[in-house]
C-alpha cells in the first residue's frame, strides 16, 4: 500500500514538471522581443518585473525564477554576501515582463567581476528568431542593450536546446544532459548569429531552448523559451521582380515565390510614382504573385519592392527584395507586340506625350511601316487620352529583310515618335496527316512546318484530346488536352507516335504555337485511327507467262489485316533502269490472281501490287516487292527464217555447191528461243530428209537434181516452226528472164536507189532478193528480200563512190528461182537527175520560204527608212511658197536625191 501511493506521488510529480517544463516556458513570437535581466531591489525605472512579482523575493507563487548570483569572496566585493539578478521575456507588444522560470542548471556563481554597476543599471538583450527559407536551420539573433559603460565588454552566446521526442518514448522532462549546445557567433558587434540544425521531420515538433550569455565575466542564463519552427518560417525574398505593360494598358507587377516553401504565401508590395504630373506611394497586400496598376501615364518611373509571408498561420516577413525600377516610354503602345494568326481582328492603344504634354486621342493618326496610313474608320476614341486602331481578317505578314513583323506607329497630326507596336501576323492552317498501320497496334502522325513563316523563339507543339467513341461532327479546340512528343525526321516532316491505339476512338489534335507573346493554334482534326489503316502490301506476288496462252499472270496473298474487304491495284512494265509502269485496278476484293495481255511475250516484266480498303477508308498500303518474270518458251516460233544461197560451182556442170544463209530469229518470232535449226530437203527423185544443222545460220548442201526444194525450219523447247519460207533450186527456171532493165542511183554515201522494169511473164512472182557486193573487197555477199509489187527500192548502207559495187535483182517464183538482171556500176544516165528529183522536194520549199521571208523583209524595211527620214518633212504640195514651183527639175548647185525625186510620202 505504501509502495503504491509512492509511485502515485511520484507520477503526479512528473506530471506537475511536465507542465512546468513545457507551459512556462516562453513561446517565441514571430516578431522581437527582449531579455531583461534585473538585480534586487531594482526599480521599475530600470526594469518592468514579471506581473506580480515582489522586488525583495526570489520566487513567485511556488514558480522558479532565473537569476545570477555572485561570490562574496571576490575582493571587489567584500561588502556583498550574494546578489541574484532575475531575468525575463517581454514583447514589443506587451510591455509586462514574462513570468520567471528556474534555470535549467541551478544558479551561477561568478566572483570576477565587479558587479556594482549590474546592480545599478541591470542587462538587456533584444532577441528575434526564425526559421530560414530553406527549412533547414533555426535562427535566433541576440543584440546587446547595455548602456555605454558595457559596450566594450565582450560578449559569449551559447544557446541550449533539445527536441524532445514523442512524450511515449522520452522522459516526460528534459534533463540536464539532453540539452545539446551551440555556440553563437558573435563577430558582428553587439549581434550575434545563432544557429540550430531542425531535421525536416521535426518541423512541426517543439523545440526547447534557452541563452547562456557572458557579459563582463558575468553569466546570465535566460528562462526556457519554446517554439515549433514550422510556425517561424522566415520565406526567402520573392524572386524574379518584373514590370510590364498590359494589353489592357495597366502596369503589371509580378514575381515569382522563393522555392521550398512548404504552404502560400500572401505578399507586400510597395511602390512609388514618379513622373511630371504626379508623385504616388502605395503599400498593398496581395495573394497572388502578381499586382496590376492602372492609371499608368508616358514618360513615369516606378520603384517596386516585394516581400513575402506565410497565407495562413504564423509567419515571418521575409526580407524586401532588391529595388525594381521601370519607366514607361513617351508613347505607350498596350499590347506593344502581338501575335495573331490570318483572317483575325486585332487592336491596338496608345497613349502619346509630346514635350511634356499628352496628345489628345482625336488628334492622334495610325501609320503602317510608316508607309500606309491607316483609314480613320479603323480609330476609336477610348478616352481623352488613349487611342485605339482596329485591323481586320488580317493576311500573313510578309518577311522584309530582317523584319518579320509590320510595324503600327501611333503619331500625332504632325510627327511620328521612333517607337512602334509590332504585329506578327502568321498562316497556321498545318495539315496533320496520320496512318495506322497494318498490325493495327500503333498510329503515326506527319505533319510539316514548311508552310509556317519562321517566327524566333517559338516552338511548335501536338497536342491532342481523344473521345470515348468516333469523332464529333465539327472538331474543336478541348482545354483539357495532352501534348504529344514528335520529333523532325530527315526530310522535314515531324513525326508522332501514338501507342497503343483505340480504334474507334476519335483522336482531335492541333498544332499549337507557343511565342513569347502568346499561343496560336492550328484549325484542330479529328482522325479515327479506323479510318485511316494502311495495310500491310500483298504477300507471295508471282509473274508468269503463261505457255500456250500468252499472258502475263499475276497472283497474291491478301494481307490478314484489316479485315475489311480490299481493293487492288496492280503496276508492271518491261523490267528496266526507269520501267514505265502501266496500271491495273482489282475491285473484287475475293481475286488473287489475274492475267493480262502484254505486247513483248519474250521480254521481263516487273509486277507489284498494292491493296486499299474497298469502302473509301484508310489509305493505300505500300507497294509490295516486285516480282519478276523468267524468258521462256511460250508457243513453237511463228515462223522460220528468212534465208537465201550462195551457189558456187561450174556453171556447165549441174552439180553445184549451194550455201544457204539466213538471220537469226527474233524474240517476237521465236517466242522466244531458238534451239537449233532444221533444213528439209524435197527432190522429185529422192524424195524427203531433213538435216539438223544446230545453232548455226549457214548451210551448205550439193544441188545436183533438176528441182530441190529447200525449207529452214526453227526449233524451240515446244516445237518447230509453223509458218515457213521455201526455196526452189530448178535449172529450168534459172534461165526465165523478166528483168528488163536494172538500175543504181546514188544519192549519197549512205543510200542507193535501185529500180528496174519487168517484162510480161506467165509464172507467179513471189517476190524479189536482192543482192549487193563492193567489187573491190572481198566481203559478204548483201542481201534483201522485198515484195513482188515493188519498182524501186532505196537501199541504205554505207557506200564508197569510188568503189565499183554489184547490184544483183532475183525474181523468185513458186517454180524457183528465175534469171537474175546484174549490174556492175551506179548507172551514169541521169544520175544528176534523180539526185535533183530527190532532193527537189526539200529544196523548192526552202526557196519559197526564203523569198517570201525576203520580200517581206524589204517592203517592212522600206516603210521605216520613210518613217524616219521624211517624217518630218512637209509636203510641198501643201506649201503656199511651193505652189507652181517644179521639184523635178534639178536645181543649180545641187545634186540628185535618191535618183532625182522626192519620195511620196
Amino acid at each position: 500500500m505504501i509502495c503504491q501511493k509512492f509511485c502515485v506521488v511520484l507520477l503526479h510529480w512528473e506530471f506537475i514538471c511536465v507542465i512546468t517544463a513545457f507551459n512556462l516556458s516562453y513561446p517565441i513570437t514571430p516578431w522581437r522581443f527582449k531579455l531583461s535581466c534585473m538585480p534586487p531591489n531594482s526599480t521599475y525605472d530600470y526594469f518592468l518585473l514579471p506581473a506580480g512579482l515582489s522586488k525583495n523575493t526570489s520566487n513567485l507563487n511556488g514558480h522558479y525564477e532565473t537569476a545570477v548570483e555572485f561570490n562574496s569572496s571576490d575582493t571587489h566585493f567584500s561588502n556583498l554576501s550574494k546578489t541574484t539578478f532575475h531575468c525575463c521575456f517581454r514583447s514589443e507588444q506587451d510591455r509586462n515582463c514574462s513570468l520567471c522560470a528556474d534555470n535549467i542548471e541551478g544558479k551561477t556563481f561568478v566572483s570576477t567581476v565587479n558587479s556594482s554597476v549590474f546592480q545599478q543599471m541591470g542587462a538587456n538583450w533584444n532577441i528575434q528568431c526564425w526559421l530560414k527559407g530553406d527549412l533547414k536551420l533555426f535562427i535566433c539573433y541576440v543584440e546587446s542593450l547595455f548602456k555605454n559603460p558595457f559596450k566594450n565588454y565582450k560578449h559569449k552566446v551559447h544557446l541550449l536546446y533539445v527536441l524532445p521526442e514523442v512524450l511515449e518514448d522520452s522522459p516526460l522532462v528534459p534533463q540536464k544532459g539532453s540539452f545539446q549546445m551551440v555556440h553563437c557567433n558573435c563577430s558582428v558587434h553587439e549581434r550575434c548569429e545563432c544557429l540550430v540544425p531542425v531535421p525536416t521531420a521535426k518541423l512541426n515538433d517543439t523545440l526547447l531552448m534557452c541563452l547562456k550569455i557572458t557579459s563582463g565575466g558575468v553569466i546570465f542564463q535566460s528562462p526556457l523559451m519554446s517554439v515549433q519552427p514550422i510556425n517561424m518560417v522566415k520565406p526567402d525574398p520573392p524572386l524574379g521582380l518584373r514590370m510590364e505593360i498590359t494589353d489592357d494598358g495597366n502596369l503589371k507587377i509580378s514575381w515569382s515565390s522563393p522555392p521550398l516553401v512548404p504552404f502560400p504565401l500572401q505578399y507586400e508590395v510597395k511602390y512609388s510614382e514618379n513622373s511630371t504630373t504626379v508623385i504616388r506611394e502605395a503599400d498593398k497586400i496581395v495573394s497572388a504573385t502578381s499586382l496590376l496598376v492602372d492609371g499608368i501615364l508616358p514618360g513615369s518611373s516606378y520603384e517596386v519592392q516585394v516581400r513575402g509571408k506565410r497565407l495562413d498561420g504564423p509567419g515571418i516577413w521575409s526580407d524586401w527584395s532588391t529595388p525594381h525600377v521601370f519607366t514607361t516610354q513617351d508613347v505607350i503602345y498596350f499590347p506593344p507586340k502581338i501575335l495573331t494568326s490570318v483572317g483575325s481582328n486585332v487592336s491596338f492603344h496608345c497613349i502619346y506625350k509630346n514635350e511634356n504634354k499628352i496628345v489628345s486621342s482625336k488628334k492622334i493618326v495610325w501609320w503602317m511601316n510608316l508607309a500606309e496610313k491607316i483609314p480613320q474608320s479603323q480609330y476609336d476614341v477610348v478616352s481623352d487620352h488613349v487611342s485605339k486602331v482596329t485591323f481586320f481578317n488580317l493576311n500573313e505578314t510578309k518577311p522584309r529583310g530582317k523584319f518579320t513583323y509590320d510595324a503600327v506607329y501611333c503619331c500625332n497630326e504632325h510627327e511620328c515618335h521612333h517607337r512602334y507596336a509590332e504585329l506578327y501576323v502568321i498562316d497556321v492552317n498545318i495539315n496533320i496527316s496520320c496512318e495506322t498501320d497494318g498490325h493495327l497496334t500503333k498510329m503515326t502522325c506527319r505533319w510539316s512546318t514548311n508552310a509556317i513563316q519562321s517566327l524566333a523563339g517559338s516552338t511548335l507543339q501536338l497536342r491532342y484530346r481523344r473521345s470515348s467513341l468516333y469523332c464529333f461532327d465539327i472538331p474543336s479546340i478541348h482545354r483539357m488536352s495532352k501534348p504529344k512528343d514528335c520529333y523532325l525526321q530527315s526530310d522535314g516532316f515531324y513525326e508522332c507516335v501514338f501507342q497503343p491505339i483505340f480504334l474507334l476512338s476519335g483522336y482531335t489534335m492541333w498544332i499549337r504555337i507557343n511565342h513569347p507573346l502568346g499561343s496560336l493554334d492550328s484549325p484542330p482534326t479529328c482522325v479515327l485511327p479506323d479510318s485511316v489503316v494502311k495495310p500491310l502490301p500483298p504477300s507471295s506476288v508471282k509473274a508468269e507467262i503463261i505457255k500456250n496462252i500468252g499472258l502475263l499472270k499475276i497472283s497474291w496473298e491478301k494481307p490478314v489485316f484489316p479485315e475489311n474487304n480490299l481493293q487492288f491495284q496492280i503496276r508492271y512494265g518491261l523490267s528496266g533502269k526507269e520501267i514505265q509502269w502501266k496500271m491495273y485496278d482489282i475491285y473484287d476484293a475475293k481475286s488473287k490472281s489475274v492475267s493480262l495481255p502484254v505486247p513483248d511475250l519474250c521480254a521481263v516484266y516487273a509486277v507489284q501490287v498494292r491493296c486499299k480498303r474497298s469502302d473509301g477508308l484508310g489509305l493505300w498500303s505500300n507497294w509490295s516487292n516486285p516480282a519478276y518474270t523468267v524468258v521462256m518458251d511460250i508457243k513453237v516460233p511463228m515462223r522460220g527464217p528468212e534465208f537465201w544461197r550462195i551457189i558456187n560451182g561450174d556453171t556447165m556442170k549441174k552439180e553445184k555447191n549451194v550455201t544457204l544463209l539466213w538471220k537469226p530469229l527474233m524474240k517476237n518470232d521465236s517466242l522466244c528461243s531458238v534451239q537449233r535449226y532444221v533444213i528439209n530437203h524435197h527432190t522429185s527423185c529422192n524424195g524427203t530428209w531433213s538435216e539438223d544443222v544446230g545453232n548455226h545460220t549457214k548451210f551448205t548442201f550439193l544441188w545436183t537434181e533438176q528441182a530441190h526444194t529447200v525449207t529452214v525450219l526453227a526449233i524451240n523447247s515446244i516445237g518447230a516452226s509453223v509458218a515457213n519460207f521455201n526455196l526452189t533450186f530448178s535449172w529450168p527456171m534459172s534461165k526465165v528472164n523478166i528483168v528488163q532493165s536494172l538500175s543504181a542511183y546514188p544519192l549519197n554515201s549512205s543510200c542507193v536507189i535501185l529500180s528496174w522494169i519487168l517484162s510480161p511473164s506467165d509464172y507467179k512472182l513471189m517476190y524479189f532478193i536482192i543482192e549487193w557486193k563492193n567489187l573491190n573487197e572481198d566481203g559478204e555477199i548483201k542481201w534483201l528480200r522485198i515484195s513482188s509489187s515493188v519498182k524501186k527500192y532505196y537501199i541504205h548502207d554505207h557506200f564508197i563512190p569510188i568503189e565499183k559495187y554489184q547490184f544483183s535483182l532475183y525474181p523468185i517464183f513458186m517454180e524457183g528461182v528465175g534469171k537474175p538482171k546484174i549490174i556492175n556500176s551506179f548507172t551514169q544516165d541521169n544520175t544528176e537527175k534523180h539526185q535533183n528529183d530527190a532532193g527537189l522536194y526539200v529544196i523548192v520549199p526552202v526557196i519559197i520560204s526564203s523569198s517570201i521571208l525576203l520580200l517581206g523583209t524589204l517592203l517592212i524595211s522600206r516603210q521605216r527608212m520613210k518613217k524616219l527620214f521624211w517624217e518630218d518633212v512637209p509636203n510641198p504640195k501643201n506649201c503656199s511658197w511651193a505652189q507652181g514651183l517644179n521639184f523635178q527639175k534639178k536645181m543649180p548647185g545641187t545634186k540628185e536625191l535618191l535618183g532625182g525625186g522626192w519620195l511620196n510620202q
